[in-house]
């Protein structure tokens, strides 16, 4: 078992401190016996740094490591490392108030019994979740309360935008995760030693428990069990939906995602609509300004708390500027005439952020964030006619070896730009053979090797992951990012029509269904809402319809309940010819061209 040990640095003291217990052994498994979290798997922490590893990454790492139940403050508690992100729980009158709980609802059940264990049997009086990302909502169902109703708080747009990101672009944005969070590596000193807000995300049942409180404005003061509570709408920083919170008479500030133990980033690699650097920076400057000054700690729902008022307003002032700086800066640079590539090689933080231990790039990085700005504002093109119309990668890079006189030669010259310590040359010129000859084992293994290489020396947590995953994938049967493909996720019982209208839409093979045409008109019989889905020219498309709509030009007429028709949408074509005005032929052809 991995426990705190005392350390010179302030960040190695706030995240040991307050530490009261852990599970032993630290492992947390679902039904029938199925791991979904083993912290013992990163006790080669307790070993010296192998040369594998960054030094400043292990260093950090080895922090956001230490896993157990933790006090804040009394009254407040934390339970760390059984996740990517951080179970709180603030103790009322009567019970427990959760904030965030986890991404599965095994390790929530395993953090709130940590708790229990060590706090007595308090019950879960009200949950909290501070944004709409899983890992701070998706294990509700395993701490809520079975015999009662409790409040359940959420910033407004909720349930909107904790669906609507994976809705549309959800295969692809697992597949880059996988990647990201360095799924199919394991821990060890020569893969996976963290994400840099975490050491990674449990693998169990996840759930949604809708919010029945919502949050619509800062300021807005709510009370439950006794616990006094302000909170902070923060929407379009961290997350689109996303609050913090003020507790008045303990003088904490939760400051959800906003500032954290890192830099943040402002555009993932795993795939999301670009970050606003600048308003995040104005949130945190509203904080300070509402908050900053009377609190004494500053908590997250990621890495470890800042005590005292001085420490806590430089940690989120420099966060401020950090975010500011990037954005201004890029801005600045891209005005007078450099693209994102460009300014991410130019572009330096001046030395008060680029010393401070919380705006190290260990998740977040200065390099991809300044290009998620730049692309925020310019898109992927960078101004250069030559790349506007530039070849696949395949075919590129058929015409490279074309250029070199070979493939073996230009895996040559890579090898050559790779013992010069010109590793990035090397991959970008090994990439091209590999996307040329997917079956070229040579080339496969040379560019594994320079991937390890760049990996190894990371002090991105996340760029390490993506490095470590490409060399093991080109080292196995796979070439790419591509060679890890999810399917499409089921349709969410928990969300609107039209949300399910659009998935469809972007399941259907456009092509193959140009010489379809149909008209099929979907009636709610319990809410007397109406959808008209049109199949035209390859493209599915949808609209609300009311009582008066004429149905007569519709091939099909469904009228039928909301879960009846996730049923029908899921293939029940007996339920569909139940409930259909006509043959369910339309629905059947459609369906399969969706690969339903």
């Amino acid at each position: 078992m991995m426990s705190p040990t005392e350390n010179e640095s302030t960040a190695s003291k706030d995240a040991n401190r307050g530490f009261i217990g852990t599970i032993e052994p630290c492992i947390v498994t679902g039904q029938g016996g199925k791991e979904v979290w083993n912290c013992e798997t990163y006790s080669f922490f307790d070993n010296v740094r192998p040369p594998t590893v960054n030094e400043k990454l292990w260093n950090h790492s080895k922090l956001t490591a230490l896993h157990g139940l933790f006090e804040v403050l009394p009254g407040i508690y934390q339970v760390r490392g059984l996740d990517i992100s951080n179970m709180t729980l603030l103790e009322g009158q009567s019970g427990v108030v959760v904030v965030d709980p986890l991404t599965s609802n095994e390790c929530a059940a395993a953090a709130l019994s940590l708790y229990q264990t060590h706090r007595g049997k308090r019950p879960v009086v009200g949950i909290i979740y501070s944004h709409s990302h899983i890992d701070h909502f998706g294990g509700a169902m395993g701490i809520l309360p079975k015999d009662r109703e409790i409040p359940i708080i959420a910033p407004s747009g909720f349930v909107e935008e904790s669906m609507s990101e994976n809705v549309m672009a959800g295969p692809a944005m697992m597949r880059r995760a996988a990647f990201m969070y360095g799924t199919p590596l394991p821990p060890g000193h020569a893969g996976r030693v963290g994400v840099g807000i975490g050491v990674g995300v449990s693998t169990g049942t996840s759930s949604l428990v809708p919010p029945n409180k919502l949050i619509e404005e800062t300021g807005q003061l709510v009370e439950v069990d006794g616990i006094k509570l302000v909170f902070q709408m923060v929407p379009g920083t961290e997350a689109p939906a996303e609050i913090n919170f003020y507790m008045p008479e303990q003088k904490a500030l939760y400051i959800s995602e906003c500032a954290t133990q890192s830099l943040h980033n402002i555009i993932t690699l795993r795939g999301a609509v670009v970050r606003d650097a600048k308003a995040w920076s104005g949130y945190l400057d509203e904080t300070i300004d509402l908050y900053g000054r009377q609190s004494e700690v500053l908590f997250a729902g990621h890495t470890w708390p800042t005590w005292g008022n001085a420490n806590l307003l430089r940690h989120i002032s420099e966060q401020r500027d950090l975010y500011a700086y990037l954005h201004d800066q890029t801005l600045r640079l891209m005005n007078l005439g450099l693209n994102g590539t460009e300014i991410a090689e130019q572009l330096t933080l001046p030395p008060q952020l680029r010393d401070a231990p919380h705006a190290q790039g260990f998740y977040g990085s200065v390099s991809h964030n300044i290009k998620g700005i730049y692309q925020r504002y310019m898109t992927w093109f960078d101004g250069n006619p030559a790349h506007l119309w530039a070849h696949p990668p395949a075919e590129e890079g058929r015409r490279y070896i074309e250029c070199f006189g070979g493939a073996q030669e230009l895996i040559k010259k890579a090898q050559h730009y790779a013992d010069a310590g010109d590793l990035r040359f090397a991959a970008s010129l090994l990439d091209h053979v590999v996307k040329a000859e997917p079956d070229n084992k040579a080339a496969k293994l040379a560019l594994a090797s320079v991937y390890g290489h760049l990996g190894f020396g990371a002090e991105n947590a996340t760029w390490r992951n993506f490095y470590l995953t490409g060399a093991a994938q080109l080292r196995s049967a796979g070439t790419d990012e591509t060679t890890i493909v999810p399917d499409f996720p089921a349709l969410n019982p928990l969300g609107t029509v039209d949300q399910w209208l659009d998935c469809l839409s972007i399941r259907l093979d456009g092509y193959k269904a140009a010489p379809e045409a149909m008209v099929i008109d979907i009636k709610d019989s319990a809410r007397g809402a109406g959808w008209r889905v049109r199949l035209s020219n390859g493209a599915l498309t949808h609209r609300h319809i009311d009582q008066s709509t004429d149905v007569k030009a519709s091939d099909l007429v469904l009228t039928l309940k909301k879960e009846e028709l996730l049923a029908v949408l899921n293939g029940d074509f007996a339920l569909a010819q139940a409930k259909a005005a006509g043959g369910c032929e339309p629905l059947r052809k459609l369906l399969t061209l969706c690969g339903m």
